[in-house]
């Protein structure tokens, strides 16, 4: 589970997206030559032959099942071991004919966490490169373990009692897996414990333990935090079902989107929102409906901020809609996203009265499912703030892509919900140290802190791609954005700085992207739209410069 912002509460964890096997790591490693393209003008539009197509879910569906099918073949061509097998996860495909394949890999059949790769392919089928998130040979020595597997789970429970959970058995009873996330790949435990946390978030804490030692490796949660009157946009349109004599909030438009009541509970679905007359909400937050507005507006624009920009039909692509969770916990102060129910999830906020629906906070948690379901960002450390500032990033756009006169589009993270309770956004894009935590530009420290703040440099880096360096005002809002180097970087604007970064995300990012390898992804994918040559690229060059990433 993601969250929208670091719990104070507790000590915090290392925590990851819940993710399948082969989605944990924190290094990348790119081989062959990129899909780099021909230098093209300054200042151009995207390379039209780049550019992803909107793939229909059947066409979609029918891409991977044919990747699958030549994924021996795959694993064959890049020199993959023969214990080794290819599972496609998500295929992209341009209008060149260039394949974009992400698989997971297997070892004699167990999961390898942190093995997954990208295979980058020519409309002749020809390989152009392979990004993998390790380079590690998969290889053990054995595959018995020397501990047992309720060791294990006895570690795991403890580790999760510590965060709060009080459940006295495994979710999920420990798998084997190999761990590739350092040196030589390793044979291990994955136990995943449930419950809830102290804070009332969720508890789905998966838990690494080396299979000969008992040793932990790794632990991460897989929890990720963060017409009708709404309370931050004003009277909105939505897409609504009629059922018999009363109206449903479930937008089948959009997938099949619904919103929930859970009335305070913190499990299961809820109670489908139901209106007599299909005029929702009051716009205050003593109604509960106001809060469901807000939460399947943010849903639809969400949806449709990546259905025309991307073509991207839904979180999977395959056109199914998640479905939202509001008035979540008793004064809950969080949102987040949860992959085992694909679904966003929003808390009532101190008092119950600002509840965390906001328009960028719905984009921010969607955009979690994305991540999850392309690079699969590992959930701390570097790669961790990387995953952050990606739903910060597409967050962002999708409250500029709304033109919401009531909230319109700004670089503030969260401003309407006012969590700090003083009127201040949780986080700034132009100079993210303005909230008392964030980094503004790239150090070797960097990965120790909370994804929330190691998140800063990124935004900032978008920031500066978009609008460049130094004082502005957009939409009624003063920036002053600084530089590492005290250099003055153009912005090439958002539209292109929000395309480069969905390329880089689901085309070249894997599960161990760390900084600087988010720089090589953003200029391989500007490379791609705009060429080598372009002012695109070098502004892409020059905004990582800015934030201390070379």
């Amino acid at each position: 589970m993601t969250s929208l912002y670091a719990r104070r509460k507790r000590t915090t964890l290392a925590i990851a997206t819940s993710v399948a096997a082969g989605a944990l790591l924190t290094t990348a490693l790119t081989t062959g030559g990129s899909a780099a393209a021909a230098p093209a003008a300054a200042g151009t539009e995207a390379t039209p032959l780049a550019v992803p197509v909107a793939l229909a879910p059947a066409a979609r569906t029918a891409l991977i099942k044919d990747q699958q099918a030549q994924a021996a073949d795959t694993a064959d061509r890049i020199g993959l071991g023969a214990q080794e097998k290819l599972v496609v996860k998500d295929v992209v495909k341009d209008a060149d004919g260039t394949v974009h394949t992400r698989y997971e890999r297997t070892y004699a059949g167990l999961p390898v966490l942190g093995g997954d790769l990208v295979v980058h392919e020519s409309a002749a089928g020809e390989t152009k490169g392979v990004t993998k998130a390790t380079k590690a040979t998969i290889e053990v020595a054995s595959l018995k373990p020397a501990i047992t597997a309720d060791r294990a789970e006895g570690q795991a429970l403890s580790l999760a009692k510590s965060a709060g959970s009080k459940k006295t058995e495994a979710d999920e009873a420990p798998r084997k897996v190999i761990w590739a996330a350092d040196g030589k790949p390793t044979l291990a435990y994955e136990t995943v414990v449930g419950g809830l946390q102290d804070d009332g978030t969720p508890n789905e804490l998966h838990v690494i333990t080396d299979a000969a030692t008992g040793k932990k490796l790794y632990e991460y949660q897989g929890i990720e935090t963060g017409s009708g009157k709404s309370l931050y946009s004003g009277t909105v349109t939505l897409g609504t079902t009629k059922s018999g004599s009363t109206y449903q909030l479930h937008d089948t438009t959009r997938g099949g989107h619904k919103t929930y009541d859970l009335a305070r509970g913190t499990s299961g679905t809820g109670t489908l929102f139901t209106d007599a007359d299909d005029t929702w909400g009051t716009g205050n937050a003593s109604d509960a409906q106001t809060a469901a507005v807000d939460a399947a507006y943010g849903a639809q624009e969400t949806w449709d901020f990546y259905k025309d920009t991307f073509g991207r039909s839904g979180i999977k692509n395959d056109g199914k809609a998640a479905y939202s969770r509001v008035h979540y916990g008793n004064a809950y102060v969080n949102a987040f996203w949860d992959d085992s129910c694909f679904c966003m999830t929003y808390g009532d906020g101190e008092g119950n009265t600002n509840p965390l629906t906001s328009l960028d906070v719905a984009g921010h948690e969607m955009t979690h499912g994305v991540t999850s379901n392309t690079a699969g960002l590992n959930y701390t450390g570097e790669s961790g703030g990387l995953n952050e500032a990606t739903s910060d990033i597409f967050g962002t756009a999708v409250e500029f892509y709304a033109k919401n006169s009531s909230d319109v589009g700004d670089y503030l993270i969260g401003e309407k919900i006012d969590i700090n309770g003083d009127g201040t956004p949780l986080r700034y894009m132009d100079k993210p140290s303005k909230d008392g935590n964030s980094a503004d530009y790239w150090s070797s420290s960097l990965g120790g802190l909370d994804v929330h703040y190691s998140s800063g440099p990124a935004n900032h880096f978008f920031y500066l791609l978009s609008e460049g360096s130094g004082a502005k005002t957009i939409n009624g809002v003063s920036y002053d954005s600084p530089t590492s180097d005290g250099s003055t970087v153009t912005g090439i604007g958002r539209d292109k700085a929000v395309r480069i970064w969905y390329k880089a995300l689901t085309e070249y990012m894997t599960s161990t992207t760390k900084y600087k390898a988010a720089r090589t992804a953003t200029l391989s994918a500007a490379s791609d739209l705009y060429g080598a040559d372009s002012t695109e690229y070098k502004a892409v060059a020059a905004a990582w410069s800015a934030v201390n990433v070379s």
